[in-house]
C-alpha cells in the first residue's frame, strides 16, 4: 500500500498538517521541519495525490500551450523547440496541454477551473480575440514571440527586426549587391518584422530590392525550396538570399543543389532561428540565433511563479538575437 501523509505524519512525530505544508514548500514551517519530512517522504517513496491536491486547491494541475497554428506556418523545429523549452522547467504535477488557436470555433472550454495556467505562443494579430478571453478568465499568461506592450500579462520576444537587419548587413558588408528574402507566412508577426529588418538595411547600403526578388515562403522546408528555385531562374538570379527561418534556408540549400548551383560559391544563403539542424546542413548554415527554446523555457518559468503567487501583473523581457557566421554564406568576388 502506498504511502499517505498520515504515515510520514506518524513518523515525524508531527501533525498532517505540518507534513502538507512542508510537502507544499509553507513558509508557515521551518526548514529543518520541512527537511526532516522531504527525507522521510523520499524513505518511505512517497507519491503525492495530485486530484486530491487540485481538489483542495482548486487547481487542475494543468498549463494550456498554445499555437496560433500547429498545421499552419509552424515549423516542425519550431514547435518542438518551444514544447522542449516548456517542458524542461514544469513540474512533473503538471499537465501539459498542448493545441492551436485555430482549433476552437469558441474559447468556452478555456477557463479557471481547467487551466492553472496558460502560454501562448503567439504569431498573428488573430491571437487578440484569444489573449482577451484569457485574461477575461483571469487565468495567469504568458504570451511569446510577439510584443504587445500594455496586454496585462508577462511578455516574452526576441527581437527579430534586429536580427534580420544584422543579417542584410552581413551580406551587405560582404559585397552582395543582388540580395533576395525569402518570406515567411502572410500574417504573421514574425515575417513583418524580418521583412522589416532586412529591407531596412538594404535601404541602409543603397541596395535596391526588385519585387522579383522577395518571394513568399511558409515557413516550411518545401515553400523554401519552390522560392529558391523560383529565384535561381531569373534572368539575373541573386547572389545571396536571406531566409526568414532555417527550415526554408535548408530548403533553399537544396533546391541550389538541385539545379546545379553551389552554396555558397555560387549562392549565399542565411536563415534565421539557429534550430539544432542549422549547424550539420552541408554547408553549415550561417543564420541568426533566436532562442526559440530559452524563450520558452523563460516563459514556463513566469508561469509557474504566476501560479505560485496567484498573480498577473505585467511584464515585458526582451531576449536579444545574435548572428551565427559559419559556411553557407561568403564575400562576393
Amino acid at each position: 500500500m502506498a504511502a499517505t501523509i498520515k504515515d510520514i505524519a506518524r513518523l515525524a512525530n508531527v501533525s498532517h498538517t505540518t507534513v502538507s505544508r512542508a510537502l507544499n514548500n509553507s513558509p508557515l514551517i521551518k526548514e529543518v521541519t520541512k527537511r526532516k519530512i522531504m527525507e522521510i517522504a523520499r524513505e518511505v517513496n512517497y507519491i503525492p495525490n495530485y486530484n486530491a491536491k487540485s481538489l483542495v486547491l482548486q487547481r487542475s494541475h494543468t498549463i494550456g500551450l498554445f499555437f496560433t497554428s500547429i498545421s499552419m506556418g509552424t515549423s516542425s523545429s519550431f514547435f518542438a523547440d518551444t514544447i522542449r523549452g516548456v517542458n524542461s522547467v514544469i513540474d512533473v504535477g503538471y499537465n501539459l496541454f498542448v493545441r492551436g488557436i485555430d482549433e476552437y470555433e469558441d474559447f468556452g472550454s478555456i477557463h479557471r477551473k481547467r487551466f492553472d495556467g496558460i502560454i501562448l505562443m503567439s504569431q498573428s494579430d488573430d491571437d487578440n480575440a484569444f489573449i482577451q478571453h484569457v485574461l477575461e478568465q483571469n487565468i495567469p499568461l504568458v504570451v511569446l514571440n510577439r510584443l504587445i506592450p500594455g496586454g496585462g500579462f508577462v511578455n516574452i520576444v526576441s527581437n527579430d527586426r534586429e536580427g534580420s537587419y544584422d543579417a542584410g548587413c552581413y551580406l551587405a558588408a560582404h559585397k552582395h549587391e543582388r540580395i533576395a528574402i525569402i518570406e515567411g507566412l502572410k500574417g504573421f508577426k514574425s515575417t513583418e518584422q524580418r521583412r522589416a529588418g532586412f529591407l531596412q538595411a538594404m535601404e541602409q547600403h543603397g541596395i535596391t530590392v526588385p519585387d522579383s526578388y522577395r518571394v513568399a515562403g511558409d515557413y516550411t522546408t518545401e515553400s523554401g525550396h519552390q522560392a529558391m528555385r523560383q529565384l535561381l531562374q531569373l534572368e539575373t538570379p541573386p547572389t545571396a538570399v536571406f531566409c526568414s527561418n532555417d527550415d526554408m534556408a535548408i530548403g533553399a540549400i537544396n533546391a541550389a543543389y538541385a539545379l546545379g548551383r553551389k552554396v555558397p560559391e555560387d549562392v549565399s544563403v542565411i536563415g534565421f532561428d539557429d534550430i539544432n539542424f542549422s549547424r550539420y546542413t552541408n554547408p553549415a548554415l550561417t543564420t541568426v540565433k533566436r532562442p526559440v527554446e530559452e524563450i520558452s523555457a523563460h516563459g514556463a518559468e513566469k508561469i509557474m511563479e504566476r501560479i505560485e503567487e496567484d498573480a498577473n501583473r505585467e511584464e515585458l523581457i526582451f531576449l536579444e538575437t545574435e548572428l551565427v557566421e559559419r559556411q553557407s554564406a561568403v564575400r562576393r568576388g
